[in-house]
């Protein structure tokens, strides 16, 4: 498939509507970056060599993407992994020992595999339209995520939580908070979390989110985070020379944490070295197979839930 085609397909979120049209789209993506002529260069990161840049010819801007994490990248030769092993490893995410790391590798990388081809493909957009990208490429990993838990038989969509708010056991009035995704045991709120591409700009939302639901509610429920990466292009001073900075803010995150509320569990597919190295980091940071294999299913059975919120 061109890229132009590539393009217009993915600008329609309709297209993406089950798990198999994402997969198809990626394996598509993946045919066309590997393929040999069809990128104007592959631009190795300055700082960081294992990630990459793909910069497109004229029919795509001469557009240079984002960074890509070569080490969880899934090339052309192996994505018939994602249509024939990738999905039936989810299916048993819960069985799935800790210590099995080739099943949770591939989980880790076909989630970042399906959703970095997404995200390569949109930056072949114009400048202008970046915001444009931007949004269409965050509401899709926000969508992957949440068919991704249904396929496991969990209640989860995205919407709006009406709490209400109680004083001297009366009901005052109710207040609305737009959720990325609410998981359910029936009428029951479990789990609420928040899906988003990186975390800049938007973890203090998060933990602000828990501590007012929870202080509005009078209840404890679990909400956690998933990130694909916190990476970005760094331009260094010489023409075409490319590095990767972190957007990730490690003071933030650790003076919420201890100030404000931890979060119930943050998860990433392109984790960060200091996530892993850090004491503090570590004990709330973890990589997004954690989450499918573990534990979703563990705040779901320690999770009492609220059973005043309303969904819509």
């Amino acid at each position: 498939m061109s890229l132009q085609r590539l393009v217009a397909f993915a600008q329609d979120k309709t297209n993406f509507t089950g798990i198999e049209k994402y997969i198809d789209f990626s394996q598509k993506y993946l045919d066309f970056a590997f393929s040999p002529k069809s990128l104007q260069a592959v631009i190795v990161s300055r700082n960081e060599q294992h990630y990459r840049f793909f910069q497109y010819k004229a029919n795509g801007n001469f557009a240079i993407t984002r960074p890509i994490n070569s080490n969880l990248l899934i090339d052309s030769d192996n994505s018939h992994l994602l249509s024939t092993e990738f999905l039936k490893t989810m299916d048993s995410a819960g069985d799935i020992a800790p210590h099995d790391k080739e099943q949770r590798l591939l989980i880790c990388n076909s989630i970042y595999t399906i959703q970095q081809t997404i995200g390569a493909t949109l930056d072949a957009l114009p400048a202008g339209e970046s915001n444009k990208a931007r949004k269409i490429n965050g509401d899709l990993f926000e969508r992957l995520i949440m068919l991704l838990i249904q396929r496991l038989g969990i209640n989860c969509a995205s919407g709006t939580i009406s709490v209400p708010v109680i004083v001297d056991d009366v009901e005052q009035f109710r207040m609305s908070y737009q959720h990325d995704l609410i998981i359910k045991d029936g009428d029951v709120v479990k789990i609420i979390g928040g899906v988003k591409t990186t975390s800049k700009d938007r973890i203090d939302k998060i933990f602000m989110d828990k501590f007012l639901y929870s202080k509005l509610t009078g209840t404890r429920v679990p909400h956690v985070a998933i990130f694909l990466n916190d990476v970005q292009r760094k331009q260094n001073r010489l023409p075409n020379q490319f590095g990767v900075s972190a957007t990730f803010l490690p003071g933030h995150f650790k003076g919420y944490t201890i100030k404000l509320n931890p979060l119930d569990g943050v998860y990433y597919c392109d984790i960060r070295p200091n996530m892993q190295t850090d004491p503090l980091l570590s004990q709330h940071i973890r990589t997004i197979d954690h989450f499918f294999c573990s534990d979703l299913w563990r705040l779901l059975e320690q999770s009492q839930g609220n059973t005043n919120a309303k969904v819509k």
